[in-house]
């Protein structure tokens, strides 16, 4: 069943999915079980929350910006007790805790928030969300999604994907090729799968977060340097930067993509120098 509304805004970033594997994959990547309370970010003509709806979902609430797409999605939907449409722009009402309090969210996210909504759904690492998602499945554009994946001494590895690898566990589902989409986008996209990690699995030390993250911004700021020579103007001493280095196993002559996420965390934690 699908509604004929408006045409997609290119303003909004709208690109409708279509392929009906692509939305079997990603529900399937959801891993929905009855007492799921489940967030989609940017429903559109309704393809995805279709299949969200025909799981055993306790709940499913859509959050659309577009005016032009809530009475369509209403009609459409709005005879299932278990769906809820919410009208506004996902990065302010997820500033504010959610009365449906949802446990996993699914997005076709728009290319040009995907910075910003990324920060609302994990958090960062001074500050991880609280209360977090058990699990999010984000359509996202690929190249984001091989940054956000991608293992040490690869081209993509950057800061992100150090910071996301130790708020979440992340993989890619699976690639999605222009043609799946009306109209199709410029780039390709992949279905992402993430994990967010709670307290206990947290592999740093909040207190020691923002030296971390003040690590890699200063390393990736010149990732075709070595970290002798671009961590070197943040220690006291260069000294004092060979000394933690050896203790936390790093070789100061590796540019910063060649350390994985650990290795980050044992060298801010063998450092441990206060800010200026």
């Amino acid at each position: 069943m699908s509604f004929h509304g408006p045409r997609p805004r290119k303003r909004l970033g709208q690109h409708w999915l279509r392929d009906q594997r692509v939305l079997r994959r990603i529900v399937a990547a959801a891993q929905v079980h009855p007492e799921d309370r489940l967030l989609e970010i940017g429903p559109g003509r309704g393809a995805l929350t279709d299949h969200l709806l025909a799981t055993p979902a306790a709940a499913v609430v859509a959050v659309e910006l577009d005016h032009q797409l809530i009475t369509g999605l209403q009609q459409r939907f709005g005879a299932d007790g278990r769906f809820s449409l919410l009208h506004g722009d996902a990065l302010d009402l997820l500033r504010q805790p959610l009365t449906c309090n949802p446990n996993k969210v699914v997005a076709n996210i728009p290319y040009n928030i995907t910075g910003p909504l990324l920060q609302q759904l994990v958090g960062s690492l001074v500050q991880p969300r609280q209360p977090r998602f058990q699990r999010l499945v984000l359509l996202l554009q690929k190249q984001v999604a091989d940054r956000i994946t991608a293992p040490p001494g690869s081209p993509a590895c950057g800061a992100l994907s150090i910071r996301m690898q130790l708020l979440a566990e992340a993989r890619i589902v699976c690639t999605v090729p222009p043609a799946c989409f009306s109209p199709p986008p410029d780039v390709t996209s992949a279905v992402v799968a993430l994990t967010p990690y709670g307290p206990d699995q947290r592999r740093y030390v909040p207190e020691q977060a923002p030296l971390l993250e003040r690590l890699l911004r200063v390393a990736y700021g010149g990732r075709r340097k070595m970290l002798r020579n671009t961590l070197g103007g943040i220690c006291w001493s260069m000294p004092s930067l060979e000394q933690a280095a050896q203790q936390a196993a790093v070789d100061l002559s590796q540019r910063p993509q060649d350390l994985d996420p650990d290795q980050w965390v044992a060298l801010s934690q063998a450092l441990a120098i206060p800010l200026p």
